[in-house]
């Protein structure tokens, strides 16, 4: 099962990817880890994608494919697996069009997530996360036991820069001006499946589940 999980910041990609893979065990390739992680490691990739995504702008097409190109050619991949937050832009989706037929692969179903705007805001500005492992809370949806202290090991919670409500707005302009023309690219090739990104993680979910069985 080859998916494409495609919405804005904060519609709830990363959540509901994660129950995609322990389901169907398929991993989760997602770009804004990728290059989250070659900013913190100091990487030529990561270098070169930080002042971008400090502004909340997009890294440009030529960067991001090639780590996806590379990532799917890792052996976990051969069963299948979830793109979440890739392709953003329609040159992208070609690429990955091109890549995934030189690897003999196809997309079988492209997930959108319908979430309205204000919400997107309160979801994605309201994230805290750890910088020692990964942890992500929310001040008022899934907050920490004590404010501001990861529930895992301890350590001080931060906004991400990219998390400021200024640059989530930013990043939502970005995502309606180059991301959303891909609904009618997928939507050409019959692979778009719309749900409803508000609601509980498990309604979510079984609406998901839904689109994954007409693919």
């Amino acid at each position: 099962m080859n998916l494409i999980l495609l919405g804005p910041p904060g519609a709830g990609k990363g959540t509901q990817s994660k129950k995609l893979l322990a389901e169907y065990q398929i991993p989760q390739i997602s770009t804004g880890d990728i290059l989250r992680e070659a900013i913190r490691t100091g990487t030529a990739l990561g270098k070169k994608a930080k002042p971008l995504m400090d502004a909340g702008m997009l890294v440009p097409d030529e960067l991001v494919v090639e780590i996806v190109k590379e990532r799917l050619q890792a052996s976990d991949c051969a069963q299948g697996f979830i793109l979440d937050g890739f392709p953003r832009t329609l040159p992208q989706a070609d690429a990955l069009e091109q890549a995934l037929g030189r690897l003999g692969k196809e997309v079988d179903a492209v997930i959108s997530f319908e979430v309205p705007v204000e919400t997107l805001v309160e979801r994605t500005s309201g994230r805290r996360s750890c910088p020692k492992d990964g942890a992500v809370f929310h001040v008022s949806q899934n907050s920490p036991r004590q404010a501001g202290y990861c529930d895992k090991c301890g350590g001080a919670l931060v906004q991400r820069e990219d998390d400021r409500e200024d640059k989530v707005k930013a990043r939502l302009l970005a995502y309606r001006t180059q991301t959303e023309p891909l609904k009618a690219y997928y939507t050409q090739r019959g692979l778009l499946r719309t749900v409803n990104g508000v609601g509980s993680v498990d309604g979510i979910y079984t609406e998901i589940q839904r689109a994954v069985g007409r693919a």
